[in-house]
């Protein structure tokens, strides 16, 4: 068998993981992998930055579905996938992150461009690796992988001394990975599992609140099952928005601080709360201890650290949420619509999401998202930064199936839309992928254009421009008396800015002109930006105010 060296050593590797697309950014300290890319089948995807590189990694794994792969070199270009990493971590997305390190003889002696960025990113990565032995390298690779996929998924770093992508060896793939402190548990306890039904079965006011998780673990069918047979109604989290198609009656959409008015009434008023995949954080729960005060609750995660980690649990389920689900369904009893039923279908009459609409040219940004929901009637992935275009996103478009909605969600992360969208698109290219983004968010990582550019990626992205950064804006207006401090942000023309990439791009201020600017924006063939004028002091309604319980609720400016 011939030998190879580290670089060719990786890539062989990588195909046997059937990996196809890596995001990347080259530098010295990798520059033998990438003369080993060169000449490789997979398609490499050159970002702008870093940041740009892994967070287009964590949208092509969202999207996809498959584990997202970035390269990076030593020093600044490992330090910069920081933010990436950590949002990764949070939203528990699958990653193989490579990094460029000094040689194994420099390391500790602060080289040129020298980073301990295995130390660094320790609390931010499900698990890191320093390779400085080549005949270590392939077996790491393969549990890397293991380990980013497999129970609660997460990016995992592999820093690679550039002797060891240099070093020589014959190439052998293992087929199988020998972690014994790594065990995650897939199958639910049968005894929790036979509990949990009788709970579901007795429960006169049931309610399923449903997160991330669930997407993650492919879940939708056996949601949708759980709902329809045991007619319980089902609110979600940000993350976990689409997996039970929203123009359903049972479907209450997102709870929490900007969830819906019937998702916040149904949730404190439930005698029984079945979390699925969810973590009760805090933007969910509002004052923990009026949260739910009135229900038993059950809790099925993948991770044992999430179960009652954030409030008492009287049903706890370790295991995976598809498996657990599937084993459940046979011991649920199957229901007709009864009062609770009416109940909640009727809340979402009484208390239906809603804007001031005046009737002038102004266009609200409420209304935009409405009309790309009538435009893409349900078919298409939505990708956001972060901010109140966030928020809006998630409540006025109607998702109907799982990964349709890709957005930061535990970290938060302003810059992260651009680049995730470049990498949804790169996921799913049959997909329509649309961007909703703020002025000041996409300044973050706007240099990310230049990628969609030179790839022709037909991402299309939608800013809402207030000329201000709209969510703090809101919190300095409402706790602040209006005192905005460092929030007022001039955009630059965004126009001129595609323009100069080479991309289309239009700018429009009338309500008028939506619905032909959103048409020529979304039958495009390339890349396209739209730059839509919103009021400046728009807010975000309904509202759960910090520190305040899910019923008290600010449901619009009067």
């Amino acid at each position: 068998m011939p030998k190879m060296n580290g670089g060719q050593i990786i890539i062989e590797s990588l195909k046997k993981e059937n990996v196809d697309v890596v995001f990347g950014y080259p530098g010295g300290a990798v520059i033998n992998l990438y003369d080993a890319l060169y000449s490789s089948d997979i398609k490499h995807y050159l970002g702008r930055h870093e940041q740009g590189v892994v967070h287009a990694a964590d949208g092509y794994a969202r999207s996809s579905g498959k584990v997202g792969v970035c390269i990076a070199t030593s020093g600044p270009g490992g330090t910069n996938l920081v933010t990436g990493l950590a949002n990764a971590h949070m939203d528990s997305v699958p990653i193989v992150a490579f990094t460029g390190q000094v040689p194994s003889s420099l390391i500790g002696k602060d080289a040129f461009q020298e980073a301990d960025i295995t130390g660094i990113s320790l609390p931010i990565t499900k698990h890191n690796f320093l390779v400085t032995d080549v005949k270590e390298l392939a077996k790491t690779i393969k549990e890397a992988f293991f380990i980013a996929r497999t129970g609660r998924p997460g990016p995992v770093l592999i820093d690679l001394a550039k002797d060891v992508t240099q070093a020589e060896m014959e190439f052998e793939y293992p087929d199988k990975v020998d972690l014994p402190g790594y065990n995650p548990t897939f199958e639910g306890h049968k005894l929790q599992i036979n509990k949990a039904a009788k709970k579901i079965n007795e429960a006169k006011k049931p309610l399923l609140y449903v997160g991330g998780g669930a997407v993650i673990s492919g879940a939708d069918k056996e949601v949708r099952e759980l709902v329809d047979k045991a007619k319980i109604p089902i609110t979600t989290t940000l993350m976990g928005l689409g997996i039970y198609p929203e123009n359903k009656e049972l479907a209450l959409e997102m709870l929490g601080m900007h969830g819906t008015q019937y998702a916040n009434l149904a949730t404190t008023e439930a005698d029984l709360l079945i979390a699925v995949g969810a973590r009760f954080d805090d933007r969910v729960t509002g004052k923990l201890d009026e949260f739910a005060s009135g229900a038993d609750i059950i809790q099925i995660d993948i991770d044992p650290a999430e179960i009652g980690k954030n409030v008492s649990v009287d049903i706890p389920i370790v295991g995976d949420v598809k498996r657990v689900i599937k084993e459940l369904l046979p011991y649920i009893e199957e229901k007709e619509m009864g009062e609770w039923q009416k109940y909640v279908i009727d809340l979402k009459k009484r208390y239906p999401l809603k804007y001031e609409d005046d009737g002038s040219e102004t266009i609200k940004p409420q209304y935009i998202m409405e009309e790309i929901d009538k435009y893409t009637k349900g078919d298409a992935t939505i990708v956001t930064e972060v901010g109140q275009h966030q928020m809006w996103a998630a409540q006025y478009h109607k998702y109907q199936k799982p990964r349709q909605f890709i957005t930061s969600g535990g970290l938060g992360t302003m810059g992260y839309g651009l680049p995730a969208a470049v990498g949804a698109q790169v996921g799913q290219p049959d997909e329509k992928v649309v961007l909703i983004a703020g002025d000041g968010s996409i300044q973050m990582n706007i240099q990310e254009l230049g990628t969609a550019a030179a790839y022709n990626i037909p991402i299309k992205v939608i800013i809402f421009n207030n000329n201000y950064l709209g969510m703090v804006r809101q919190w300095q207006e409402f706790f602040f008396e209006k005192r905005y401090a460092s929030t007022k942000i001039p955009a630059p023309d965004f126009v001129k800015m595609a323009d100069s990439y080479g991309i289309w791009g239009r700018s429009i201020d009338k309500k008028s002109d939506l619905d032909k600017a959103l048409k020529e924006a979304m039958e495009h063939d390339g890349p396209a930006v739209l730059d839509i004028h919103i009021p400046q002091e728009e807010n975000v309604y309904p509202m759960v105010p910090a520190g305040a319980g899910l019923k008290d609720m600010i449901e619009g400016e009067k």
